[in-house]
């Protein structure tokens, strides 16, 4: 600092922590609708064409995270790429096999849009005969279907989104219909004697209307053009290849592939071009590229040194990835050649390949999403944006990798993931996701303050640790020369709860003082009250009557009193939950003598329909004192469709969102809590009133957080690492904070992974002094920002001394204001991070080789002669 002292912290740094993230199954981007046919050279608009659709990321565990980009509208740099926005809980147990995207309503999406997550159907399939139905918005299974034949290998969306084709056990094809927002068994194919363990649709072809409708149509120029599906190919366990006729469900060909000593050989993936061409990957390590029409070979290369098991086709047609056990991404591009005839043909090469994992790859997905078509049909994509290719597998990343062509030097191409100014390939720099990415209250690990517990949530366990606060003599300098304990001998293991759920567990929070834990699935939320021993084991009484007091208080038509976020009130005397089908904040009580909570206030106001302006919600007016600020709505002026805690208003169907970002001041008083459209609302918890509405923004709130030395101010990160500061009493964003938000580093906002929590040191709790400075913490999976605060509230005749001093120290300026700013990285991944006690920081890590070390051995193929 320029005129203060150091801020001495002492950190925990805490690895015992044995949290198990999920392997990576599946991987599917929305799909794009089929082009018009009647107006192929329509223009395509430029914003939506920049728009980034949705990532969907299968785990092993049975759960699905929903991921969208977080950069702004129209603009197709982001450093933060793709960010969790909520978690799909899958049964338990279950996994996932594979997963596929088809858009609800095709013909009311324009062909040039991209579909927004609420027009999406999610299916996916896990080792069983059934296949789940996701309902996206409210979190939770819409429906299941047997198949009728058995496990379901493999499943396909035809390019129209009215079919799914399953791949089963039995060697048919069962064919669903989608079309009117249905999921019905139309019929299925001949049966073959081997599996089905990989499926693809043959490009659709434009319908031939006989002479009557061709007379008609001639009247009517607004007539849809209609697609209809003719063939689609699959791999089998027997050594071989199968086109299949859609219309009469029959074998049109069979293709052979090699043997190994009798062996059969097993085609894991199969991909189709809009010319006709055939892609396939198989057990020996294979890549062969097929004719259709002839069904006959064209090439083949050993590209892989052991099974090939997922595949993606560039968004142009003429680029193939493929990646498998042997931890390689392979580049296929198709190049023109020379023949002797001096006719220009093509012919397919192995470009590079890259090693980017450390164990087997099982999914491979890439956005722009390759649209099946003939040529003439194809969509058009900019050219100076690169491609982008997401994999993931055993080691629980997804690597994103700019997959740009290096013959497209016709212009600049822009690195969508800010990795480097190269988007080749080849040549680029890829960057992970880390497995720690969700925030806040959805967090696997909590932090208990004053307890100084630590608990752990797993799919049906929990499991809380102890740490043991020691202080060292030798206090450090400042946040990048911190004095660490390791914890070699100072944690201990206090409780592990084995718990029967429904689906994997959620969320879960422990109180500051240790005395409740709280976890919930996505049906059932379960309060325990805790009792530290003598001997500082602990012991567990269940809160059994919590399920009878909120049953009242859920008005919904799925029957579950689950919660997606909880936060105990710093003196432990309340639980605010937000339930997950209800989309409803309860505020419960827990100061009875015998254990018995009370539902205090049910607040709905997330409930509300959702009104604004470019899908902007704004309330309040425009301050008129020249400071271009929006003030926040009181609660009389805000919108509810019902009142609090009564049924849903006959005229108002409310929405159903997705709470899953609560805050509570540290003395208590105000609470907030922010939806997934955007939407923060202020309660006051000293009168259980609904105080007011904040401003929405354009993206969610990825953390909350209370200032302590101001506890009405409110800080907000979002996943593009941007911060909004909102003082609750005033009911408007300090002019200071305004300076600060919208000057912040490069280093942060450019951080490439997103923000995950806020913190703030009680010792903040007195006004800022000399020897009190106010500053707050940021950090994500990767690293920790200190962000000063203190000199931003000072007189001018201070801001104009510390100018004066910016030669000497190290300040981020903006304006006639300056103010300190650290960033580090040696912690990585952290897990959770929280102040534990004055200037005392409890850090917890996972790191990635402690992970690596409960898996199996990567694949290795020892080569003589190689260094």
């Amino acid at each position: 600092m320029a005129d203060n002292p150091a801020i001495p912290l002492s950190v925990h740094r805490c690895r015992f922590v044995d949290y198990a993230p999920s392997a990576i199954t599946a991987l599917a981007f929305s799909p794009l609708p089929l082009p018009s046919v009647r107006h192929t050279k329509r223009a395509q608009s430029a914003q939506k064409s920049r728009v980034i659709g949705t990532l969907a990321v299968g785990h092993a565990n049975g759960d699905i995270d929903i991921c969208e980009w977080s950069g702004q509208s129209g603009v197709t740099q982001s450093p933060q790429a793709w960010v969790p926005r909520k978690t799909l809980s899958g049964p338990y147990p279950s996994k996932v096999d594979s997963i596929a995207f088809a858009i609800r309503h095709p013909h009311l999406i324009d062909s040039d849009d991209v579909p927004a997550t609420s027009d999406l159907r999610l299916f996916s399939s896990g080792g069983g005969s059934e296949l789940l139905e996701w309902d996206i918005e409210r979190g939770t299974l819409l429906q299941t279907i047997n198949s009728q034949g058995g496990t379901i290998w493999c499943m396909a969306v035809n390019p129209s989104s009215s079919l799914l084709a399953l791949g089963c056990e039995d060697g048919t094809i069962r064919f669903l219909s989608l079309e009117s927002d249905t999921l019905l068994h139309q019929r299925k194919s001949d049966r073959v004697k081997c599996r089905m363990l990989s499926i693809a649709w043959g490009p659709p072809r434009l319908k031939q209307p006989n002479q009557t409708t061709q007379n008609e149509s001639d009247t009517s120029d607004d007539d849809e053009d209609e697609w209809s599906d003719t063939w689609l190919v699959t791999g089998g366990s027997d050594s071989s290849l199968r086109k299949w006729d859609v219309a009469s469900g029959r074998v049109v060909d069979r293709m052979g592939t090699e043997k190994i000593k009798g062996e059969r050989t097993l085609v894991w993936t199969v991909g189709v071009l809009g010319n006709d061409t055939i892609v396939s990957g198989d057990s020996l390590g294979i890549v062969k590229f097929w004719d259709a029409r002839t069904c006959t070979q064209l090439q083949s290369f050993q590209s892989h040194g052991a099974d090939v098991l997922c595949m993606a086709v560039g968004p142009d047609g003429k680029s193939v990835y493929t990646a498998g056990v042997d931890q390689r991404i392979t580049q296929f591009v198709l190049v023109k050649t020379q023949s002797s005839g001096s006719t220009a043909s093509t012919k397919w090469v192995q470009a590079s390949s890259r090693r980017m994992h450390s164990h087997d790859i099982r999914a491979l997905a890439l956005w722009p999403p390759y649209l099946t078509l003939p040529p003439k049909h194809q969509r058009t994509f900019p050219i100076d944006v690169a491609p982008i290719l997401a994999s993931g597998g055993l080691d629980m990343h997804v690597v994103l990798t700019p997959a740009a062509l290096s013959s497209s030097t016709v212009v600049k191409v822009q690195n969508p993931l800010a990795t480097s100014t190269e988007a080749t390939f080849e040549e680029s720099y890829h960057r992970k996701l880390p497995f720690t990415t969700r925030p806040g209250c959805t967090a696997p690990v909590q932090i208990s303050r004053a307890a100084g517990l630590i608990s752990c949530l797993r799919e049906s366990s929990v499991t809380v640790w102890r740490i043991k606060k020691t202080h060292s003599q030798e206090e450090p300098d400042s946040l990048t020369d911190v004095q660490e304990d390791e914890f070699g001998e100072e944690w201990e293991k206090v409780l592990e709860m084995d718990l029967k759920t429904h689906t994997n567990l959620i969320a879960s929070t422990i109180s500051d003082d240790g005395r409740w834990l709280v976890v919930s699935d996505f049906y059932e939320t379960k309060l325990f009250a805790l009792t530290t021993q003598e001997d500082g084991q602990i012991t567990v009484q269940r809160i059994r009557d919590l399920t009878s007091v909120l049953h009242p208080h859920i008005s919904s038509t799925i029957p579950s009193t689950g919660g997606s976020a909880f936060r105990f009130t710093p003196d432990s005397s309340k639980l605010v939950m937000a339930t997950t089908t209800s989309s409803s904040i309860l505020i419960i009580d827990l100061t009875s003598d015998n254990h018995t909570p009370k539902v205090l206030r049910k607040f709905t106001h997330h409930r509300s329909v959702k009104t604004g302006i470019r899908d902007r919600v704004v309330i309040g007016r425009r301050s008129t004192d020249g400071d271009d600020d929006v003030e926040m709505g009181d609660a009389a002026s805000t919108p509810v469709p019902e009142s609090e805690g009564d049924n849903d208003s006959e005229d108002i169907v409310p929405v159903v969102v997705d709470i899953l970002r609560l805050a509570i001041s540290p003395d208590g008083q105000w609470l907030a809590t922010s939806d997934n459209l955007g939407r923060t609302h202020i309660y006051n918890l000293d009168s259980v009133q609904h105080h007011g509405t904040l401003p929405s923004f354009p993206q969610p709130a990825q953390a909350l957080a209370f200032d302590p030395s101001h506890p009405g101010l409110l800080a907000m990160a979002f996943p593009d690492n941007t911060l909004h500061f909102y003082d609750v009493e005033k009911r408007q964003s300090p002019a200071w904070t305004r300076d600060l938000c919208s000057n912040l580093p490069k280093r942060l906002t450019h951080a490439h992974d997103t923000i995950l929590g806020i913190s703030f040191d009680p010792a903040l709790s007195q006004p800022p002094s000399p020897t009190n400075q106010s500053y707050v913490l940021l950090w994500g999976s990767t690293w920790i920002c200190k962000l000063s605060l203190t000199e931003l509230t000072g007189n001018n005749s201070k801001k104009k001394r510390r100018r004066e001093s910016t030669k000497e120290h190290r300040h981020f300026g903006y304006g006639d204001q300056t103010v300190d700013f650290k960033m580090i990285t040696q912690y990585r991944p952290i897990l959770a991070m929280e102040f534990v006690g004055a200037r005392e920081l409890a850090i917890v890590e996972r790191p990635l080789i402690d992970v690596l070390a409960t898996l199996p051995p990567a694949y290795f193929k020892h080569k003589y002669g190689a260094s």
